[in-house]
C-alpha cells in the first residue's frame, strides 16, 4: 500500500527530527583525551568536549599573587588528597591573575587526577547533571565559572545558590566549584541600597533584605581569596618574568623598563594581563 509506506515513511522522518532537539542524557567524553573539558549545550541537550591545548601557565609564572596562591594552593591540595576543601571564589581587579590561577593549579595537580570542567553562568542549571555523571570517576574535579557575575532575575543566580548550599558536596566528595568574578558579591550594587540599612538602640548596624540577599550567595562559597591592583614595582616584576618566560636577556629587560610603563599608561592598567601583553609584543619585535 503506497498511501501506508509513504505514511510509515513520513512518520519515521518526524521521529527523526523530533529525537534532533529532545533532550538526551549528557554522555560521558573520552576522560583520557584531556585534562580539562568544556560544557556546550546546544537544543536541550549538553556534552562534554576536551580541552585539546591547555593554558600551559604555572605557578611560577605568577607573581605578586603569593598569599593569594598559597591559599588556593593549599585548599586544591587538600581536595586532590581527599581531605577537606571549600568551594572558592575569587575576587576583585581584572587581569590580576584570578583565573590564570586556577589554570595553573590544574597543571600542578593534574598528575594527581585533577581535572577541570569550566561550565557557562547560563549553564550553572545543568551542573547536578556534571556532578552525576562524574561521581564515580576516580580523578576530582574543579567545575570552573569563568568572569561569573548576574543581573537581577536571572535563573542561574538561584540554581547557584542552591547548588552551593550543599547539594555538590553532599552529592559528591570529588567535585568544587572555583569562581572568578570583578564583583565581591556576584550581583550589581547601588547606592540606594544602603538606605535599607537598619540601626539598632544600641549602635548596631543591620543590612536590609535586599543587601541580605546579594550577600547570601557569595557566602556560600567557603573560601574568598582577594586581589588588589598592582602597584608600578609589582608591574614590573610581572613583566620582567614574562619576558625572561619569552627568553629576553636580563639586560634587554631592564632597557624595556620605561616602555613598559608607556605601555600601561597608554592601556590605564598596570594589570598582570597587561604585563603579558607587552611582553609578547616586546619579545616578538625584538625576536627573543
Amino acid at each position: 500500500m503506497p498511501d501506508l509506506d509513504s505514511l510509515i515513511s513520513r512518520a519515521e522522518a518526524l521521529m527523526a527530527r523530533l529525537e534532533a532537539v529532545l533532550p538526551h542524557p549528557l554522555a560521558s567524553p573520552d576522560w583520557s583525551a584531556s585534562i580539562a573539558f568544556r560544557y556546550h549545550k546546544r537544543g536541550g541537550s549538553g556534552w562534554l568536549e576536551p580541552v585539546r591545548h591547555v593554558a600551559t601557565i604555572r605557578l611560577a609564572n605568577l607573581r605578586e599573587v603569593e598569599p593569594q596562591k598559597e591559599r588556593l594552593l593549599r585548599n586544591t591540595q587538600q581536595f586532590v588528597a581527599g581531605h577537606g576543601a571549600n568551594n572558592v571564589l575569587l575576587t576583585g581587579a581584572r587581569g590580576t591573575g584570578k583565573s590564570s590561577l586556577i589554570k595553573a593549579c590544574l597543571n600542578e595537580f593534574a598528575p594527581q587526577g585533577l581535572r577541570l570542567i569550566e561550565v557557562d553562568k547560563a549553564d550553572l542549571v545543568d551542573l547536578p547533571d556534571i556532578v552525576d555523571l562524574v561521581a564515580a570517576r576516580p580523578e576530582r574535579f574543579i567545575v570552573f565559572c569563568d568572569d561569573l557575575s548576574f543581573d537581577e532575575g536571572e535563573p542561574g543566580y538561584k540554581a547557584l545558590k542552591s547548588i552551593l548550599d550543599g547539594s555538590v558536596s553532599q552529592s559528591s566528595e570529588n567535585v568544587l566549584i572555583y569562581a572568578t568574578s570583578n564583583r565581591r558579591h556576584l550581583l550589581p550594587e547601588y547606592m540606594k541600597e544602603n538606605l535599607t540599612y537598619q540601626h539598632t538602640e544600641d549602635g548596631e548596624v543591620h543590612p536590609g533584605e535586599v543587601v541580605e540577599e546579594k550577600i547570601s550567595l557569595s557566602e556560600r562559597f567557603g573560601l574568598w581569596v582577594s586581589f588588589y591592583p598592582f602597584s608600578q614595582a609589582e608591574y614590573l616584576s610581572i613583566v620582567a618574568e614574562w619576558l625572561r618566560g619569552f627568553g629576553v636577556s636580563e639586560e634587554a629587560i631592564a632597557a624595556a623598563r620605561q616602555e613598559s610603563l608607556v605601555w600601561a599608561l597608554e592601556r590605564g592598567s598596570r594589570s598582570g594581563r597587561v604585563a603579558y601583553q607587552f611582553a609578547r609584543d616586546y619579545s616578538g619585535r625584538h625576536h627573543a
